[in-house]
Formats: structure tokens, C-alpha cells, sequence
């Protein structure tokens, strides 16, 4: 019997490394630290829906110092996430990037205003100081200036925002360029209460864009091989984002786990998981086209130094979320 147990052992030892040789690499790059805004991955890595799939993924976060369009490019990972804005602003330039999936159907940038600066409503933002994100996340904002017919520095004063909440806090700014799952309940967290703070949501201003979509090379897809593996990527992805609703507490204990820094909370990331599933309100992944057309507008009536000038062509594709609704 011990003699049997050995050899079944070694058996299965060996047919668990012929599968891991086997298993298809993929890397992705994060637009940004690890954080509940990414838990999607992070749960489909924990509850083993990659390794399931065959894939063996390798998720790298992101930072202040680094670019998802320039990392791709460079060959430093096969598919990133990324918002709409500086994929098309990348594609534009020469770097051929293709959306391929897009989990998040919402967007969830918002202008947080303090109450007391006596803005009830957009057209009270005239004559303020308002906090704005660039490097392409200023192009919604500047498309909604354009919309009220305000100039920047002639009817509004623009603060380039860094990636924190403190120009409110500090009253640098009446306003602030806030995420519904982050910098909101950071305000909040540091003791400002929600009934002193006025919210502008992008979607319902008319100018959000498409945020958090996944990215590859448009090279890269045209290998039937390399497609497929994306197909069993978004799939299993999409496993792990709508698995959120369902188990928020398994989503934060991944993000943790994963967050090399130590610097994450539970009690924030627990947060940003609830607002995050929000967002992604039981996506498969497949894009809609009508809010990608609508980005592409709101993008070229981004001032007098749109992020885009023309209408792309070939910038998403449904190929690999078609094939993904086919597997089992």
C-alpha cells in the first residue's frame, strides 16, 4: 500500500507540473496601485479561475511613474488596464492599442465641492478653484467646462491635483477631482461630513469617458493563438469581478494580500470593493459601443487641445468577448 501511495504521488506531482509547463502566460499591467479598483483580478487569481483556464497570470501594479500604454508598448506586458482617454490619445500617436473587454460599465469620476463655497449647482463653479487630474484625465473636465461655455484661467481657475484629497482639506481648492470608490470616502474619512460636500457626477453631466477597459496590442490579436488566450483571460476575469457582489470579503483579503506596500486598510478597501461592483453592475466584459462613441465625442470637444483629433478607427473589437461567451 505505501509503495502504491508513492507511486501515486509522483504520479500526480508530475502530471501537476506538465500542467503548470503547459500553462499560458499572460502579464497584466495595472493603471494603478494594488487597490479594490482592480479586485477583479485579484479574486480570480485567488480563487484559482486563471489557473482553472490554463493561464498563468501575472498582475503588476501600477504607480505615479508608470504608464499601462508605454509598458505594453516596450513589451513589459501583454494586456493593460486603462482608461479610454490615453488609450485612444496612445493609439493616436502610433501605439496601436485595441479594447478588447470592458469591465467597468460605469464611470466613477466625480467633482467633490465644498458646501460652504456656496456651489449648488454647475453653473456655480464659475469663478472657482478647481482641483483636476491631467497626463489625460483633464479631458472630460475640460469638455464639461466647454459645455458651461467656461474658459480655463479666464472663468475658472485650474489646480493641477495630485493624487490625494488635501487641496480640499486645506481649502487650496473648492473643488477636487474625486473617484466614487477612493478619494470621495478619503474626504470623508478625514472627517468632512457628506452633508457639507457637494457631488457632480461626469455621468450625469453628459461627459464621463470610459474607464478601467482592457487594452492589448492590435499586432499582437491578429495571432488567432494570442486571441484565444485573451478570450480565456476575460473570461475568467470577469469570473472574479462578479464575484464581488457576492463575496466583497474574499475581493478585500485578495487586494491585501497583494498589497505589497502594507499601505491599504480593510476598512477603506472594503469601501472601494461595494463602490467598485457598482461600476462593473454585472458586466461580461462586452462593450458598448454607444458609450465608446460618446467617449470619442466628449474626448474631441476637449477644448482647444483635445486628447484626440479624429475619429479612431479599429480602436475596439468584440472578437474576444464573443469568444469568450462561447467557452464553457
Amino acid at each position: 500500500m505505501k509503495k502504491y501511495l508513492m507511486v501515486a504521488a509522483a504520479a500526480a506531482a508530475m502530471a501537476a507540473t506538465s500542467v503548470s509547463a503547459q500553462a499560458e502566460k499572460v502579464t497584466l499591467q495595472l493603471k494603478w496601485v494594488t487597490q479594490g479598483q482592480f479586485a477583479g483580478y485579484y479574486l480570480a487569481q485567488e480563487k484559482g479561475y486563471y489557473k482553472e483556464a490554463g493561464l498563468d497570470v501575472e498582475i503588476k501594479p501600477g504607480g505615479p511613474d508608470i504608464a499601462p500604454e508605454q509598458v505594453i508598448a516596450g513589451g513589459g506586458a501583454d494586456v493593460i488596464v486603462d482608461w479610454m482617454p490615453a488609450a485612444l490619445a496612445s493609439r493616436e500617436k502610433g501605439n496601436m492599442l485595441v479594447n478588447i473587454a470592458q469591465p467597468f460599465k460605469h464611470s466613477g469620476l466625480m467633482l467633490t465641492c465644498r458646501k460652504e463655497t456656496g456651489i449648488t449647482k454647475p453653473e456655480d463653479l464659475k469663478g472657482k478653484t478647481l482641483g483636476v487630474w491631467f497626463f489625460g484625465n483633464e479631458y472630460p473636465f475640460l469638455a464639461w467646462m466647454g459645455k458651461l461655455g467656461f474658459k480655463p484661467d479666464t472663468d475658472i481657475k485650474v489646480l493641477k491635483q495630485g493624487f490625494n484629497v488635501d487641496p480640499l482639506l486645506q481649502k487650496q481648492a473648492d473643488c477636487i477631482s474625486t473617484m466614487t470608490y477612493n478619494e470621495y470616502h478619503q474626504v470623508l474619512e478625514a472627517g468632512v461630513k457628506a452633508e457639507d460636500l457637494v457631488v457632480f457626477k461626469y455621468e450625469d453631466q453628459g461627459v464621463a469617458t470610459l474607464e478601467d477597459g482592457l487594452y492589448v496590442l492590435e499586432d499582437k490579436l491578429k495571432d488567432p493563438a494570442f486571441a484565444t488566450t485573451m478570450a480565456k483571460f476575460v473570461k475568467a476575469s470577469m469570473k472574479g469581478w462578479n464575484d464581488l457582489a457576492k463575496d466583497p470579503k474574499g475581493a478585500v483579503a485578495a487586494v491585501l494580500k497583494n498589497d505589497a506596500s502594507g499601505s491599504q486598510t480593510e476598512a477603506h478597501q472594503t469601501t472601494m470593493v461595494e463602490e467598485v461592483s457598482k461600476l462593473v453592475d454585472g458586466s461580461d466584459g462586452t462593450l458598448d459601443t454607444a458609450a465608446a462613441d460618446r467617449t470619442v465625442a466628449t474626448l474631441l470637444a476637449g477644448g482647444s487641445d483635445p486628447v484626440i483629433t479624429k475619429k479612431p478607427v479599429g480602436a475596439w473589437t468584440d472578437v474576444v468577448t464573443k469568444a469568450a461567451a462561447a467557452m464553457k
